[in-house]
């Protein structure tokens, strides 16, 4: 992103928390677990976030994982993907079953792989997001926008993640994989189900879902690779034809052309829809960010980065030692499974001054929101136009929008969100 403010001369936006005070802490650390989280842990995770950045940055949880809270450690994990792998076959195939749908996906998807198989994928979605075709979403994502809010202006009472922020992605996913519009309805069921089963904990209903919309989504997949195969569309616009045409030598096998198509769904759908949600419902509780930022729009950037921040759509990754490793002054043996809370090091003190503050100005920002490193979100300029304009332009349609009923949250640890927030359009 490029800087705006400077901290010397950046305007000063006093926040003051509205609707929630700050909380107790919900557990001790000693006894954090993410397989028995504390009750009102989805509501509020950071109390006991705090507690374990400061009393146990480097907590070991009962089934012998590591759970990391401070910015500098996950940086360091991050910075290492020699040491620290991203794959998760050792540890999905006693969650899913080796030879499930959930299986196959998560363990060829570009998120959960090593080079060179992640090298390859990146660097073909990334050739097909260039700065130039980001720039070229923008008149087309500006009129979606637009016409939600024509429809929430009409309607007076709507949905602010159902008729508003889930839709945004969505379309914009399919619009780079080039899934007719008639066509996804589906998208955003599935791909809640497929993420849904990343949770630390599974219930047979949830691990069914999820295995299901896997089956279901690539069914539908391989109609439409079959289709462009037969007309390609522009390379460097278009991703789904850009992962079948390959680059140079190579190409990706069939099986990971579908899986990455879903991830590529996956992974843009639901933490934008997150950001926006989180992003609108947070300046609902801090009034006075939301007059400064309605007053003055320039601040859209920085405020954008800040939502990241201040509410991570996700919260949590992984990694897994492939040798003896040091972690703050620690070492840990090769197979040691290694949880990043990225909620917690986006509120460390050390990194960010009053970390329990929105501060929309607030720059530098070294928010860990999109990952580090060589796994560092590949979509991460198409998420911050999205946020931008949508937040943006929501805001100066309903400057006065109020909540008109109870939000309900994701009730999920490793993507914070909401699944429902109604509001009143005023």
């Amino acid at each position: 992103m490029e800087a705006t403010i400077n901290s010397t001369d950046r305007p000063v936006i006093e926040a003051v928390p509205g609707r929630i005070p700050d909380a107790p802490a919900l557990a001790t650390p000693g006894g954090f677990d993410l397989r028995a989280l504390p009750p009102g842990f989805h509501d509020d995770p950071y109390p006991v976030y705090r507690d374990l950045r400061e009393t146990a940055p480097l907590h070991v949880m009962a089934n012998g994982s590591l759970f990391l809270t401070r910015h500098a450690d996950c940086v360091a994990v991050y910075r290492d993907a020699a040491r620290f792998s991203s794959d998760k076959r050792v540890e999905f195939g006693p969650k899913y079953g080796k030879g499930t749908p959930l299986f196959a996906h998560h363990t060829t998807s570009l998120v959960f792989n090593d080079p060179p198989l992640h090298t390859r994928v990146r660097r073909l979605i990334a050739g097909a997001l260039t700065a130039r075709a980001v720039a070229d979403m923008e008149a087309g994502l500006v009129r979606l926008v637009d016409g939600l809010l024509d429809t929430a202006e009409t309607q007076g009472r709507f949905d602010l993640i159902e008729d508003f922020a889930a839709a945004i992605p969505v379309d914009v996913i399919g619009n780079l994989l080039g899934v007719p519009r008639g066509e996804r309805e589906p998208l955003r069921g599935w791909s809640l189900a497929i993420l849904g089963a990343l949770e630390p904990t599974l219930t047979p209903e949830q691990q069914a879902a999820g295995n299901t919309a896997v089956v279901a989504f690539l069914a539908y997949l391989e109609h439409l690779v079959a289709d462009r195969r037969r007309a390609p569309g522009d390379p460097a616009r278009d991703v789904l034809t850009r992962l079948i045409q390959g680059e140079g030598d190579e190409r990706l096998s069939e099986a990971e052309l579908l899986q990455n198509c879903i991830f590529i769904l996956n992974a843009g759908h639901e933490t934008t829809t997150n950001l926006i949600g989180n992003a609108l419902v947070a300046l609902l509780d801090w009034p006075q960010a939301r007059a400064a930022l309605a007053a003055e729009p320039g601040l859209m950037k920085t405020a954008v980065e800040e939502f990241l921040r201040f509410e991570s759509s996700n919260q949590l990754s992984n990694r897994m030692t492939t040798a003896a490793a040091e972690i703050g002054g620690r070492v840990f043996p090769a197979g040691t499974s290694v949880t990043l809370c990225i909620g917690a090091a986006n509120r460390d003190p050390a990194v960010f001054a009053e970390p329990d503050r929105l501060d929309l100005a607030r720059w530098p920002n070294r928010h860990l929101a999109f990952g580090f490193g060589v796994h560092q979100c590949a979509g991460l300029a198409v998420a911050r136009l999205e946020g931008q304009i949508a937040i943006g332009r929501f805001l100066a349609r309903f400057p006065h929008y109020r909540l008109d009923g109870v939000p309900v949250r994701g009730g999920r640890a490793r993507f914070r969100g909401f699944l429902s927030v109604p509001v009143a359009a005023v």
